[in-house]
């Protein structure tokens, strides 16, 4: 092969087949020859300018290698972005070299250039990625000196590039103990630890680091990658956690209240010493399957199936493990997160001690009116004494002298005063009788109609109309029927004589039945009267009566006395010429339980 063909054979395979592209551009930047590289890499180039045909551009590039390697004919290298043929952008590396003709001119300049797209955009996605990391990243050499640092720990620590990691986490002067990224200088594995830094600003940041051997040379490692992750709030909020817990594990313990919490699965997870007490099962016992959703009522085991998201009672009963009957004010609830349950808790007040003191607090307000009366009690027997001693001197002296007249004068006397002692110690005798209320459930518009019913001839007779104005919605509730029948039965009758003396035409008695909010309330008014302010001071308190010898002044009383044993209390509201209301309330929590020979407990 003479030295023609060699030529021709070089421009034929080694040109046109070089794995680079290849253009020799005139001073005109006119491209003259392309090999096939370079066609396939930027398109068409004949009868064009090499920055139409790189960049697609209408003016020579600002810093043009090619027409500095014209002026001064030295070889440059430059990194260039172009737009290949599909009209991408993509990056090259261009090495320039001048074509000398034989006088020493350059009349051309050859273009060699590598595609160095992918790993420039690989490159360019490394960096984006180091910077931009939302940890702290930094690279050191041996010396511990951060040789390259990111965007964030720059920002958290300033720009510590230089400078030993030490200085720049943590602002000393000495290497740190436990130095994760000696460690992985040391046995090239991969160490991790936590430490504690402080910021450019001087605060305090805790922070997770693991160091990881980068390069290699001669199996000597030259170079560490650190990345920290900073964990400041998320130990803020552990301790914050960890105190929130400790209260909450107090105040559940300490509670007054018993309260129980289920899972989602209803099994039990929270059981404190007061539920322990109330429903008398240790807490091992609860958890071991003692506590059952059988021991709540109703409601509340709905929740815990799911079919309703709380309850409340005032007043309930729960059954304990024992089988014992334990009244209770409950609540339940649903806890959710978002709209899906993920559990349920039931918080209870035992009510057993409040229920032992409102029945002692009802003996004693009884004892305490039976005290009261003791003093009128005495002073009545007293007058009705007197008054026997009269009729006594009255027959005893009719006899002793043969008098008829003056026996049958005195003798009325006795039976008078005889009856009224024995009627003032029946009543006081029943009025201070301790006895328990025998209960059964009835509706009390029932007893008001029946005791309308009983005197409504008497009523009529004294031109006093009778009034009812009941509940509708009134439900049943555990009564003493002989009791509040006795109890209105002494308050309309006192209604009617009030009436009576009064001086109206028209006068009216009536009794107004309502339940709402959990109390039943009775009302007896009359248009009367009424009473004036001392007696209205007097009137349930002593032997008072406004009826003379008629009455033993034991009727309000006795009424308050029952309506005490019902868990009630009666107030009166009255003014002189215009009638008297006397109020009854009895709350359905505190009424007395049904006679165990009527059903049990309501």
């Amino acid at each position: 092969m003479n030295l023609t063909e060699q030529n021709r054979w070089f421009h034929t395979n080694a040109f046109h087949h070089a794995p680079v592209t290849i253009a020799v551009i005139d001073r005109n930047f006119n491209i003259v020859e392309a090999n096939q590289s370079f066609s396939n890499k930027f398109g068409p180039w004949k009868d064009r300018l090499c920055y139409q045909t790189y960049k697609r551009c209408d003016e020579p590039c600002a810093s043009c290698p090619a027409m500095a390697t014209f002026q001064d004919g030295k070889p440059r290298t430059k990194e260039e972005v172009g737009v290949d043929r599909e009209g991408k952008f993509c990056y090259y590396i261009v090495n320039t070299h001048a074509i000398k003709d034989e006088d020493g001119s350059i009349s051309h300049v050859v273009e060699y250039s590598t595609d160095v797209t992918e790993s420039s955009e690989l490159h360019h996605a490394g960096r984006v990625l180091f910077d931009r990391a939302p940890c702290y990243v930094q690279i050191l050499d041996r010396n511990l000196r951060v040789v390259l640092a990111n965007e964030k720990q720059k920002e958290t620590f300033g720009n510590g590039e230089g400078r030993f990691c030490y200085e720049v986490y943590k602002q000393r002067d000495r290497r740190c103990h436990h130095c994760p990224a000696l460690l992985a200088f040391r046995d090239g594995h991969v160490h991790t630890a936590e430490h504690v830094g402080l910021s450019k600003d001087g605060e305090r940041t805790r922070y997770i680091v693991t160091a990881a051997p980068l390069t290699q040379s001669d199996k000597e490692i030259t170079h560490v990658i650190e990345m920290s992750m900073d964990i400041t709030d998320l130990r803020r909020l552990e301790r914050q956690l960890k105190k929130a817990s400790a209260l909450e594990e107090s105040i559940i313990s300490h509670s007054i209240n018993g309260i129980m919490a289920f899972d989602e699965n209803r099994r039990l997870s929270i059981f404190n010493p007061t539920a322990e007490r109330i429903l008398g099962c240790s807490a091992g016992e609860a958890f071991s399957g003692a506590i059952k959703s059988s021991m709540f009522p109703e409601a509340f085991q709905e929740i815990l199936e799911g079919k309703r998201e709380d309850c409340y009672f005032d007043e309930t009963i729960v059954i304990s493990s024992t089988g014992e009957k334990i009244p209770v004010r409950l609540s339940g609830v649903t806890f959710k997160s978002g709209d899906r349950p993920y559990g349920c808790a039931v918080f209870l007040q035992d009510l057993r001690n409040r229920k032992k003191l409102e029945a002692e607090k009802l003996e004693a307000e009884r004892l305490g009116a039976v005290g009261e009366t003791v003093a009128g009690l005495a002073h009545s027997v007293k007058n009705v004494l007197q008054a026997l001693e009269g009729g006594m001197y009255a027959v005893r002296s009719g006899v002793e002298r043969g008098n008829k007249e003056r026996v049958q004068q005195g003798w009325p006397v006795l039976e008078k005063n005889f009856n009224k002692i024995t009627r003032l110690v029946k009543d006081f005798l029943s009025f201070s009788k301790g006895r328990l209320p025998e209960t059964q459930l009835l509706n009390v518009n029932d007893l008001a109609e029946e005791v309308v019913t009983l005197y409504q001839d008497v009523a009529e007779k004294h031109n006093v109309q009778l009034r009812c104005d009941l509940d509708p919605g009134m439900q049943p509730a555990p009564f003493d029927p002989s009791g509040i029948h006795t109890c209105l039965t002494n308050l309309l009758s006192n209604a009617i004589d009030a009436c009576v003396m009064s001086e109206k035409p028209e006068r009216s008695v009536s009794i107004q039945t309502r339940d709402s909010e959990g109390v039943i309330r009775i009302d007896v008014k009359d248009d009367g009267m009424g009473m004036e302010y001392e007696v209205k001071r007097r009137v349930f308190t002593t032997f008072f009566t406004t009826k003379g010898g008629g009455g033993t002044g034991l009727g309000l009383l006795t009424t308050r006395k029952i309506i005490q044993e019902h868990g009630g209390k009666i107030s009166l509201d009255s003014e002189p010429s215009r009638g008297t209301v006397f109020h009854l309330e009895f709350p359905r929590n505190r009424l007395p339980a049904l006679s165990k020979n009527d059903g049990g407990e309501l």
